[in-house]
């Protein structure tokens, strides 16, 4: 936001910055520049009850502030000097880094994006990796979670066929050889 030639970082530093541009506005139309001394009660004022914390506000402050210094009639050990209620380091976290381009912002913009890119792909790898695992789960030969009880059926399933064929054979061994009607005469 700007106000009074100033940048704002904030929206609400430009709203008090837009009040104190008011307030100056209201007192440079009472005030009287031919009276040195009501100007110094005034700037005391201001700088008693705070009424400039802003650029906007301080620069007023400044530009009373010199005019009053200007003056014989007034002595320059009564104005007072202006205060600042602001730290500097503080601003300084605050702003942007001044140093970086446009240019230096597209680069990050690109690269922030490339990476977005490169983390999609990875991700729908990751998933049909595990499509595929699970297909090869479900329709693999071996038993598992999925297929256990098919595999168990058909083991079950094949052994039974492998004893009907053996029982088969044997009985067909058993005839050839007679041996029912061997058994019979033995006595068993």
């Amino acid at each position: 936001m700007e106000t009074g030639g100033f940048s704002f970082y904030t929206e609400n530093d430009g709203r008090q910055a837009e009040a104190e541009q008011r307030k100056i506005e209201y007192l440079e139309e009472r005030i009287d520049y031919t009276r040195p001394e009501s100007i110094l009660h005034v700037y005391d004022k201001a700088i008693q009850e705070q009424l400039f914390k802003t650029p906007v506000g301080l620069l007023y402050l400044k530009k009373l502030q010199d005019f009053l210094l200007k003056q014989p009639k007034i002595d320059p050990e009564r104005i007072k000097p202006i205060p600042l209620y602001d730290t500097y380091t503080e601003i300084q976290r605050k702003t942007p880094e001044p140093n970086k381009t446009n240019l230096q912002r597209i680069r990050q913009r690109e690269e922030k994006r490339a990476q977005f890119h490169i983390s999609v792909a990875l991700n729908v790898l990751l998933v049909l990796a595990i499509i595929a695992m699970f297909w090869i789960s479900f329709f693999s030969e071996h038993p598992n979670i999925f297929n256990y009880e098919r595999a168990l059926q058909d083991r079950y399933a094949s052994w039974e066929e492998e004893l009907t064929a053996r029982e088969q054979a044997v009985r067909e061994k058993e005839r050839e050889l007679d041996i029912d009607g061997l058994n019979s005469v033995l006595g068993e």
